[in-house]
């Protein structure tokens, strides 16, 4: 009788122990999330998410991935299987597209954060070689014999449709003429040397190959590459700030159905909140691209030039509208870019 009461006790005391073991493994188990953004946030997301997992040891131990492409590409992922927890894409549309198509994202996704769940924001602005032998000071100029022009592929690339919407609400403000815009944008990609899937790749041809006298892209990016030449200590760039330019808006969104799933809704949450803190703001300003937040935007004003921008409803309405007209399969990019 003995006996068995001491193997009884003994077989509890394993399973106590085992117990205590996987509860521990449990606790201290790490949780990932994955952020699917676009091409020009690499540098930003590394700083961000090293100082949100700070915040986060004692609570768990978390690791954040990173995946970069083109906006609409990234995505595109997405739906087809990618086990995004969040997306920090481009523009609306591509978040709207897998709310819509997937369902994995809620349909009031803008309504979760503060600004339409845009935490940050840019414009588009020129990258010219050093002395700007082109002379190269507008949008019209890129329209001119002889000008190359880099720029990514507005199939793949958020930041090739603000590129091309940038170009064509100029256009379509100056000369009030939808068919001038068109004439407009076409004699810009026929001067398109290259069109890379996305805005990296752009920079990269441009930079990198040499190839073009202008790449349009985003202000942050045109800074980047100006902060490495600098470091280079070649200097062969500088910035062309246009007489106006788009107000390129970066949304953010909780991937539900995979956090849900995964057990990282509020976690993904507290993320995508972090953006909008003092300190991550901070850190999005350093990055280059022009924080939501009033007192840390005045704080870092010399580093922003004032440009007078125009939104995507001043030109079309929406991005679904612009969409529709402009990048879907036979909409007026296929017929400018056909017609080259």
């Amino acid at each position: 009788m003995n006996v068995m009461k001491s193997k009884k006790f003994s077989n509890f005391r394993r399973f106590l122990a085992l117990f205590v073991f996987f509860c521990t493994i449990a606790i201290f188990a790490e949780t990932e999330l994955l952020n699917v953004s676009f091409d020009p946030t690499r540098e930003l997301y590394e700083e961000i998410n090293l100082k949100f997992t700070q915040s986060q040891k004692g609570k768990t131990e978390l690791t954040i991935q990173q995946s970069h492409g083109g906006s609409g590409k990234q995505a595109r992922a997405v739906i087809d299987g990618l086990k995004a927890d969040v997306v920090t894409l481009a523009l609306s549309y591509d978040i709207d597209s897998i709310a819509k198509i997937s369902n994995l994202i809620e349909k009031n996704w803008q309504t979760q954060f503060p600004n339409r769940s845009v935490p940050y924001y840019s414009t588009i602005v020129f990258l010219v070689r050093k002395s700007n032998p082109k002379k190269i000071k507008g949008w019209e100029d890129l329209s001119k014999d002889g000008i190359g022009v880099i720029t990514p592929n507005p199939k793949t690339s958020g930041g090739a449709r603000w590129n091309y919407l940038a170009a064509y609400g100029f256009a379509k403000r100056k000369w009030k003429s939808e068919e001038k815009a068109t004439a407009f944008i076409q004699k810009i990609f026929e001067n398109t040397l290259v069109l890379d899937t996305g805005a990296r790749g752009s920079t990269t041809t441009f930079v990198k190959r040499g190839l073009g006298d202008v790449l349009i892209t985003w202000e942050n990016e045109a800074k980047l590459a100006l902060e490495e030449s600098a470091k280079n200590g070649d200097g062969s760039f500088q910035i062309i700030y246009p007489e106006e330019s788009i107000l390129a808006e970066t949304p953010v969104a909780i991937v539900k159905g995979n956090t849900d799933k995964k057990g990282t809704t509020e976690l993904a949450k507290a993320y995508l909140s972090y953006l909008y803190t003092p300190e991550a703001q901070n850190i999005i300003a350093k990055h280059n691209f022009r924080p939501t937040d009033k007192k840390v935007m005045k704080q870092f004003e010399a580093d922003f030039p004032k440009i007078n921008t125009f939104s995507i409803t001043d030109i079309e309405g929406s991005w679904e509208e612009a969409h529709k007209k402009h990048f879907a399969d036979g909409g007026v990019f296929d017929q400018i870019y056909t017609k080259k």
